[in-house]
């Protein structure tokens, strides 16, 4: 046979078998028409279905047109070698794709099995921890522990996200354009002329504070000495503190010299006076609270002028803020931010604590210099460790020692032991408002609560924390005394910010022993290391130390040191919804409820100067 028949021959067999080898690498074989694991969606027996009726409805299409093909000089059937390999390629790569396909469904059945059945126990899991975490926070914390639970697991989530922006932020704009000006003076000094002024004030350290103020405006006012003042002891502080313990005596004296006269003791010709027997004793109960100082001029001075002597005992609010004349009132101020400064001892352990509560600060903070005078220099950390950050800090008071718990008439949920403990220190400590309780029918706990008339528990403020963003990193210190219900209490804090600080673990017992029994001096160290933060929080508006700290914040801090102030009444709504509320809700709410404490105020009519200095009589405007 020639070639050229040959090739006549056989070019149609050569293009039909090339069509069938090119079908095996056309769409039909492409990983688009095989539906894949990954392709569509569907159950992996439909996919399984699918290509196999794909594939062996080719296999047999494929079969039949082989068998169609005979070669024409011979009749014999087209099974030479060289084609038997190609056809037995084509059926062994049907074969493999059938084989990978069918191992990639089972692979993927059983992996979204596994996939499915992990997810369902990593939430059950989750469910049973959360569970777990909320009955011991249940039966440790009362009422809270749901809400501890969401703010433990709120806070372990959001470890690594970033705080709200205005958290460490005062309005900076509006509140710097306030600056310090009741150091100022527009009179001549006082002679004194008119007799003495004797103060022996009540209370504890903050409260001393503010009558020492008063005390010194009404000396102004009467035209008369003052006598260096002392202070009250008290069966609640236990504390025989006298004024020159906290205060530098001399500073106080010459800083005041242009308004009063002070003088360190009653000169010796009225030292023998018997003041009772003369009516030279002015108690708390002939003096109105919030007085105007008309009725000094109208009632104190014709006593001053008879016995050239009289003693105030207690003190403690009797002089009103308004109305009062613009110099009387920037004395006021000019004695609380300027006057009163705290001895050596007291300043160089408060620049201890800073200096621990701070890390690696490498420059004293806004307000170190009123706080601690020539100290500062213990705040700052050697060259060495510049580089390093210095840590931010928040100041939070909890003003919850048994006093303040016991007066609110409030209760905490201790249940019937918690009402008996607090009777009994009530009858001892308290006995007006015992006898008051039992005369009167006083407002229920539950309507004193509604009213925001209660201070916030620990619990509440570690709440309140979480809610506002602080992360569980935030270094936290914390003023006061002995919190009712001591350590167990304080764990709710603890548990949720493991950064918690106190006084007493920044310093060593021997820093602390010159203090030791003296609570007026030990709330001086907390009113350092509070109004020195970065951010403050307080507990309870009624609080002295709450009140003075902010005040001081504002007036030396140049719009820089922020504070929180929680409206109670409205967080008192939010919290009674503890057994049921969402923690984005609780989170929401109170945010802006704290939001909308967080503005620039100018003093309120009537209001506190030492709370609120923002006024032309104790700061000036840029």
């Amino acid at each position: 046979m020639s070639s050229n028949h040959l090739r006549l021959e056989s070019g149609p067999d050569q293009g039909h078998e090339k069509q069938i080898l090119d079908r095996c690498s056309s769409d039909n074989f492409s990983s688009g028409s095989l539906t894949t694991a990954g392709s569509r969606q569907g159950s992996p027996g439909r996919l399984l279905n699918n290509n196999v009726e794909k594939l062996m409805g080719f296999f047999w299409e494929t079969k039949k047109e082989l068998k169609s093909l005979k070669v024409k000089g011979g009749g014999k059937v087209w099974y030479q070698k060289k084609k038997t390999k190609r056809v037995v390629f084509v059926v062994g790569l049907i074969g493999f794709f059938f084989l990978f396909n069918w191992f990639m469904i089972v692979s993927l059945q059983d992996g979204g099995e596994k996939i499915e059945s992990f997810a369902n126990s990593s939430k059950i899991a989750v469910q049973k921890e959360f569970k777990k975490l909320s009955k011991r926070m249940r039966s440790q914390y009362g009422v809270y522990g749901r809400m501890l639970a969401l703010a433990a697991h709120a806070l372990a989530e959001g470890q690594n996200k970033r705080e709200p922006k205005d958290l460490w932020k005062e309005p900076v704009i509006p509140a710097s354009v306030w600056r310090p000006c009741a150091d100022q003076r527009n009179w001549s000094p006082s002679g004194g002329n008119n007799g003495y002024i004797m103060v022996t004030a009540n209370g504890g350290m903050n409260q001393q504070r503010v009558a020492i103020c008063n005390a010194v405006v009404v000396a102004r006012l009467l035209n008369a000495s003052l006598v260096v003042p002392k202070f009250m002891y008290s069966s609640v502080w236990r504390d025989v503190s006298q004024f020159s313990d906290i205060y530098q005596e001399e500073h106080f004296i010459d800083h005041l010299a242009p308004d009063i006269r002070v003088v360190k003791e009653l000169p010796n010709e009225l030292q023998s006076l018997d003041l009772e027997a003369i009516g030279s004793v002015v108690t708390d109960v002939d003096v109105p609270k919030e007085s105007k100082p008309s009725f000094y001029l109208k009632n104190i001075l014709p006593i001053l002028f008879k016995n050239r002597a009289v003693q105030f005992l207690g003190f403690a609010n009797r002089l009103a803020f308004d109305p009062i004349p613009f110099q009387l009132q920037r004395l006021r101020c000019r004695c609380n931010f300027h006057a009163l400064q705290f001895v050596p001892k007291i300043q160089e352990t408060g620049a201890l604590l800073l200096r621990r509560l701070r890390k690696h600060a490498a420059y004293p903070g806004p307000l170190d210099r009123y706080l601690v005078g020539p100290h500062t220099d213990l705040i700052v950390e050697g060259k060495k460790v510049r580089s390093t950050k210095a840590s931010k800090y928040l100041a939070l008071h909890l003003r919850f020692e048994i006093d303040m718990v016991a007066h609110s008439l409030c209760e905490f949920g201790g249940g019937e032991e918690e009402r008996l403990e607090l009777e009994a220190y009530r009858e001892i400590h308290f006995p007006a408002l015992t006898l008051l309780k039992k005369t009167t029918k006083l407002p229920s706990p539950a309507e004193l609560r509604t009213e925001g008339l209660c201070p916030l528990a620990p619990e509440e403020a570690v709440l309140m924390l979480a809610a506002l963003g602080f992360n569980r990193k935030t270094r936290i210190f914390v003023a006061g005394a002995q919190i009712y219900g001591g350590s167990t209490r304080l764990s709710a804090l603890n548990s949720l910010y493991p950064y918690l600080v106190t006084k007493e673990n920044l310093l060593s017992v021997a820093e602390l022993e010159p203090f030791k029994n003296f609570s007026s001096q030990q709330a001086a160290l907390d009113f350092i290391g509070c109004t020195a933060s970065d951010a403050f929080a307080m507990t309870d508006s009624g609080s002295q130390l709450s009140s003075l700290v902010s005040g001081y914040r504002i007036y030396h801090g140049a719009g820089k040191m922020p504070t929180i102030r929680p409206n109670k009444r409205r967080l008192s709504a939010i919290f009674m919804k503890n057994s049921t509320i969402e923690w984005k809700i609780f989170e929401q709410r109170v945010r802006k409820t704290v939001r909308q404490t967080k503005h620039v105020q100018t003093r309120p009519k009537a209001r506190s100067v030492y709370r609120y200095p923002r006024c032309k009589e104790c700061m000036c405007t840029n």
